[in-house]
Protein backbone atom coordinates (compact mmCIF):
# COMPACT_ATOMS: atom_id res chain seq x y z
CA UNK A 1 0.00 0.00 0.00
CA UNK A 2 2.82 2.50 0.83
CA UNK A 3 5.65 3.18 -1.63
CA UNK A 4 7.85 5.85 -0.01
CA UNK A 5 7.95 8.91 2.25
CA UNK A 6 7.19 12.19 0.48
CA UNK A 7 8.02 14.57 3.34
CA UNK A 8 8.22 14.88 7.09
CA UNK A 9 7.54 17.86 9.34
CA UNK A 10 10.11 19.25 11.76
CA UNK A 11 9.00 21.56 14.58
CA UNK A 12 11.66 24.08 15.59
CA UNK A 13 12.10 26.63 18.37
CA UNK A 14 14.56 28.73 16.35
CA UNK A 15 13.75 28.91 12.64
CA UNK A 16 16.96 30.75 11.67
CA UNK A 17 19.25 28.30 13.51
CA UNK A 18 17.32 25.35 12.08
CA UNK A 19 17.58 26.65 8.51
CA UNK A 20 21.31 27.40 8.95
CA UNK A 21 22.02 23.86 10.23
CA UNK A 22 20.14 22.03 7.49
CA UNK A 23 21.35 24.29 4.66
CA UNK A 24 24.93 25.13 5.69
CA UNK A 25 25.88 21.92 7.51
CA UNK A 26 23.83 19.32 5.61
CA UNK A 27 23.61 21.12 2.26
CA UNK A 28 19.81 21.15 1.87
CA UNK A 29 18.04 23.91 -0.05
CA UNK A 30 15.48 26.23 1.54
CA UNK A 31 12.26 26.43 -0.45
CA UNK A 32 9.27 28.73 0.04
CA UNK A 33 5.90 27.44 -1.13
CA UNK A 34 2.32 28.61 -0.89
CA UNK A 35 -0.78 26.78 0.12
CA UNK A 36 -4.15 28.38 -0.60
CA UNK A 37 -3.98 30.17 2.77
CA UNK A 38 -0.34 30.68 3.77
CA UNK A 39 3.34 30.77 2.85
CA UNK A 40 5.39 27.81 4.11
CA UNK A 41 9.07 26.80 4.29
CA UNK A 42 10.66 23.47 3.47
CA UNK A 43 14.15 22.03 3.29
CA UNK A 44 14.69 20.14 0.02
CA UNK A 45 17.19 17.37 -0.71
CA UNK A 46 16.97 14.89 -3.57
CA UNK A 47 13.31 14.12 -4.15
CA UNK A 48 12.34 14.61 -0.50
CA UNK A 49 11.64 17.54 1.75
CA UNK A 50 11.23 18.52 5.37
CA UNK A 51 8.42 20.99 6.00
CA UNK A 52 9.11 23.41 8.85
CA UNK A 53 6.79 24.40 11.68
CA UNK A 54 7.72 26.97 14.30
CA UNK A 55 6.82 25.74 17.78
CA UNK A 56 3.70 27.49 19.05
CA UNK A 57 2.72 28.61 15.52
CA UNK A 58 2.31 25.22 13.83
CA UNK A 59 0.19 24.84 10.73
CA UNK A 60 -2.92 22.63 10.87
CA UNK A 61 -3.30 19.78 10.76
CA UNK A 62 -0.28 18.88 12.86
CA UNK A 63 1.06 16.16 15.10
CA UNK A 64 -0.89 15.64 18.30
CA UNK A 65 2.12 16.76 20.37
CA UNK A 66 4.41 18.79 18.08
CA UNK A 67 7.58 19.58 20.03
CA UNK A 68 11.13 20.50 19.06
CA UNK A 69 13.73 17.83 19.66
CA UNK A 70 11.49 14.80 19.27
CA UNK A 71 12.81 13.52 15.91
CA UNK A 72 15.40 10.85 15.25
CA UNK A 73 16.35 11.15 11.56
CA UNK A 74 18.68 9.16 9.33
CA UNK A 75 20.03 10.62 6.08
CA UNK A 76 22.13 8.83 3.47
CA UNK A 77 25.06 11.05 2.49
CA UNK A 78 25.74 11.96 -1.15
CA UNK A 79 29.50 11.96 -0.42
CA UNK A 80 31.77 9.52 1.47
CA UNK A 81 31.25 9.59 5.23
CA UNK A 82 34.87 10.65 5.78
CA UNK A 83 34.10 13.89 3.91
CA UNK A 84 31.02 14.40 6.08
CA UNK A 85 33.15 13.96 9.20
CA UNK A 86 35.70 16.48 7.86
CA UNK A 87 32.98 19.05 7.17
CA UNK A 88 31.40 18.55 10.59
CA UNK A 89 34.81 19.12 12.21
CA UNK A 90 35.45 22.22 10.08
CA UNK A 91 32.06 23.67 11.11
CA UNK A 92 32.61 22.64 14.75
CA UNK A 93 29.56 20.37 14.83
CA UNK A 94 30.11 17.84 17.62
CA UNK A 95 29.76 14.17 16.67
CA UNK A 96 27.91 12.37 19.46
CA UNK A 97 28.76 8.90 18.22
CA UNK A 98 30.55 7.34 15.31
CA UNK A 99 31.51 6.36 12.86
CA UNK A 100 29.69 3.17 13.86
CA UNK A 101 28.12 0.22 12.04
CA UNK A 102 24.31 0.30 11.80
CA UNK A 103 21.52 -1.36 9.84
CA UNK A 104 19.41 0.75 7.48
CA UNK A 105 16.25 0.12 5.50
CA UNK A 106 18.05 -1.46 2.52
CA UNK A 107 21.65 -2.09 3.59
CA UNK A 108 24.20 -2.03 6.35
CA UNK A 109 25.36 1.51 7.13
CA UNK A 110 28.37 3.35 8.50
CA UNK A 111 27.02 6.31 10.48
CA UNK A 112 27.78 9.34 12.61
CA UNK A 113 25.31 11.01 14.97
CA UNK A 114 24.96 14.76 15.59
CA UNK A 115 22.29 17.02 17.12
CA UNK A 116 20.55 19.84 15.27
CA UNK A 117 19.82 23.17 17.06
CA UNK A 118 16.58 21.73 18.50
CA UNK A 119 18.47 18.65 19.77
CA UNK A 120 16.88 16.28 17.27
CA UNK A 121 19.16 13.30 16.71
CA UNK A 122 20.52 13.33 13.15
CA UNK A 123 22.22 10.21 11.80
CA UNK A 124 24.31 10.71 8.65
CA UNK A 125 25.20 7.46 6.93
CA UNK A 126 26.85 5.83 3.97
CA UNK A 127 25.83 2.38 2.71
CA UNK A 128 28.38 -0.37 3.34
CA UNK A 129 29.03 -2.28 0.15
Amino acid sequence: MIDHIDHIVLTTRDLDACVRFYTEVLGMTLEKFRTPTEERLALKFGSQKINLHVWGSEFSPRAHVAVPGSLDLCFIAAVPLDRVVEKLARLQVRIEEGPVAKTGAVSKLRSVYVRDPDLNLVEISEPVR
